[in-house]
């Protein structure tokens, strides 16, 4: 691993595979110009498609030798259009329209791929259809017919989106493709699956069952776009591993005015709970035809930072448009200059949660913080099993390089979502004379210590005890140690 892959910015970015960055060069050059984690897309691919996407990524990751994280995103519930007459059709204000159960009989007249949609909408309730573009309201019901007004004009094309905000659906959040496609992706290996249009905790704890039945550790994220997973908040953050705000639908969902706080308020709710969370969609959505972003996009970028983001994601600047090596490499960019601003801060208390850690582990982390910053070390290094220490130690935001180590590779490609953790393959992480000499090996050869530095190494029991103790896999680090790098022997 360069020194490079240590300066890149410390928030992490996610970056979706598509036709402009799916061969072996470009998913390098992806790699190279900071990419952390590849999105996986499952509404635009099946299993057998996005396996070739998979095996690709891991050959990539391993000629680099950089640990790289896949995401696997699944498509849940969404309710499309179906065709349309001529393909598209302009809604004028106060115009009339029908869902309709069987086929169209005029252009004013829609079906839809939910079929229950008819019975369970209701009179009052909007229909957002083009993105949120266009709205309508159901002003009359029929067996086999709803009547809806147009609200705000625009034109609708065959198969878009529909969003219902506020209607109560019957629909499950985990279909039967989702369900197959997350069977998939446990025995695949991924290490990340996410949840689209979470409205509770058990849905989560559903795909969690589903992925495990695989033998998978994959990492479940609860993707948060509908009103239901606002209202219940902290019950899915709690439950999931992480959490991504899903900004497309969810801006259709609710009061597009009320997506900047709301925003900040899921971010200081996965703070709360040690939980990463991720920002997406539209970030630097010009950078699909433009080699530059809008200023607009820069500052967005930068305030999810600002505001504690753990991730910034793109989705069709990398997936299809025209610029994917520079979308990444201008979102490092903008990372890495907000970052700077950032130096000085207080670190952030780690609040009480129930995120797995054990009680000595998080004081243990709590002081490893305070020590590193009062020796003034050049770098924290944690051995982790898990990968939960990793995560609690990120929370603290110390600008100080962290650099991960564990001798499970799955747990290595878990800590490239964590902010600010490096991991680190090859390490020697269950014996702490090895831990060290490896790490003043590397450390000066990435040009990140020199003989006097001091590194602080955090670690459990194991470290001393030898590669069999249990103390690891019960995930307790009881071990602070301040390293003093010395001169190279001849």
């Amino acid at each position: 691993m360069s020194s490079d892959h240590v300066r890149w910015s410390r928030t992490k970015i996610i970056a979706t595979v598509g036709p402009a960055c799916r061969e072996p060069e470009q998913l390098a050059e992806l790699i190279r110009a900071g990419a952390d984690v590849f999105r996986l897309n499952m509404a635009h691919g099946g299993p057998e498609a996005q396996q070739e996407s998979v095996d690709t990524i891991r050959r990539v990751s391993a000629e680099l030798t950089l640990p790289v994280a896949i995401l696997v995103d699944l498509a849940g519930p969404k309710f499309r259009l179906g065709d349309v007459a001529e393909d598209r059709v302009f809604c004028p204000r106060g115009d009339l329209f029908y869902f309709v159960a069987g086929e169209p009989q005029a252009p004013n007249e829609f079906t839809t791929s939910y079929e229950p949609l008819l019975r369970e909408l209701t009179i009052g309730d909007t229909v957002m259809l083009a993105d949120g573009t266009v709205s309508m309201r159901v002003e009359g019901k029929q067996r086999d017919r709803v009547e809806l007004r147009v609200l705000n004009q625009g034109i609708i094309r065959s198969r878009q989106g529909i969003n219902l905000p506020g209607v109560k659906l019957s629909a499950p959040a985990i279909s039967v493709e989702d369900h197959q496609h997350a069977l998939w992706a446990g025995k695949a290996g991924v290490d990340f699956v996410s949840l689209s249009f979470v409205r509770s905790p058990d849905e989560v704890r559903t795909l969690r069952d589903i992925v495990r039945s695989t033998g998978s550790k994959a990492g479940i994220v609860a993707k948060i776009e509908k009103q239901e997973a606002l209202q219940r908040l902290p019950e899915i953050v709690r439950e999931a591993d992480g959490v991504m705000v899903a900004r497309g639908d969810l801006g259709v969902e609710i009061d597009v005015a009320r997506m900047p706080m709301e925003q900040k308020r899921v971010i200081r709710t996965c703070q709360e709970f040690h939980k990463p969370v991720i920002i997406a969609t539209q970030m630097l959505d010009s950078m699909h035809e433009s080699p530059r972003p809008t200023r607009a996009e820069a500052t967005d970028v930068a305030n999810a930072i600002l505001d504690g983001a753990d991730a910034c994601m793109l989705s069709g600047e990398t997936a299809i448009g025209k610029y994917p090596r520079e979308a990444v490499d201008m979102m490092n960019r903008i990372a890495m200059a907000t970052e700077e601003t950032m130096r000085g801060r207080p670190l952030r208390k780690l609040a009480e949660a129930d995120d797995g850690l054990h009680m000595i582990t998080r004081g243990v982390v709590r002081g490893a913080g305070t020590i590193a910053q009062i020796v003034g070390a050049k770098l924290v290094v944690v051995a982790s099993h898990s990968g939960r220490t990793a995560l609690a130690l990120s929370q603290q935001r110390s600008f100080i390089p962290t650099i991960g180590v564990s001798t499970h590779d799955s747990t290595l490609r878990k800590m490239c979502l964590y902010w600010g953790v490096t991991p680190l393959r090859g390490a020697p992480a269950t014996n702490l004379e090895q831990l060290i000499r490896h790490m003043d090996v590397w450390a000066a050869g990435a040009g990140l210590t020199k003989p006097g530095d001091s590194i602080v190494i955090v670690g459990g029991s194991h470290l001393t005890a030898g590669p069999d103790d249990e103390e690891m896999a019960a995930g307790v680090h009881d071990i602070v140690v301040v390293h003093e790098v010395e001169a190279a022997s001849d």
